[in-house]
């Protein structure tokens, strides 16, 4: 229906999420009619993300610098890890201002039918800052409360107490609502959910 080049990027667009045929048509035509200004926006804007972008060789955020600005911060809370499954999230709980420790981010939760996924998360590098951060106190598991999350959260307990049998580990309150989005909640919201999380 479309020329070859068309079609390529179409598909290339619906690899992304919640992109599926019709949008990446009108994303494709609507480039090609605004002209080469704006495409060439993007395509720097890309270019620079994948010059630019590294992953910060503490926490595994997406940042400019590594450590990414919140490790790098002196007054941080470091008895405190927050473990998050995206980088999303962390930008979701900074704007509460509930929490002042420092982060983990994964890159996603554990597939409950694909075991073999569990080596693509960060699981054993946040172990082995557990194991070395002698200030460590507790560890907040702040993943969705969905299938994935409550499954990431179970293995996590269960490697955490065994080389840390101390450590409190504690999850947010139930105020989010199940199946929900962390990095879609209200501030107010995710906030009280911080404030009020809870330990097993």
């Amino acid at each position: 229906m479309y020329s070859p080049t068309i079609n390529k990027l179409i598909g290339i667009l619906k690899k992304l999420p919640s992109v599926g045929q019709h949008t990446a048509e009108r994303y494709v035509f609507h480039w090609l009619k605004s002209g080469k200004v704006e495409v060439n926006e993007l395509r720097n804007a890309l270019d620079n993300l994948l010059k630019n972008i590294k992953s910060c060789e503490i926490c595994w955020n997406f940042s400019d610098f590594t450590p990414c600005e919140i490790c790098a911060k002196k007054d941080r809370n470091q008895t405190q890890i927050c473990v998050v499954d995206e980088a999303q999230a962390v930008a979701a709980l900074e704007k509460t201002g509930a929490y002042t420790g420092v982060y983990h981010i994964l890159r996603g939760t554990i597939d409950v039918g694909n075991e073999t996924g569990l080596a693509e998360l960060k699981i054993h590098e946040l172990l082995e800052r557990i194991k070395i951060n002698e200030q460590l106190q507790e560890i907040v598991l702040a993943l969705n409360p969905d299938m994935p999350g409550e499954t990431t959260m179970l293995y996590l307990e269960k490697q955490i107490k065994q080389i840390k049998p101390q450590i409190k580990i504690s999850r947010l309150a139930r105020g989010l609502p199940m199946g929900s989005d962390l990095q879609y909640s209200d501030e107010i919201t995710l906030g009280s959910a911080l404030k009020n999380r809870f330990s097993n």
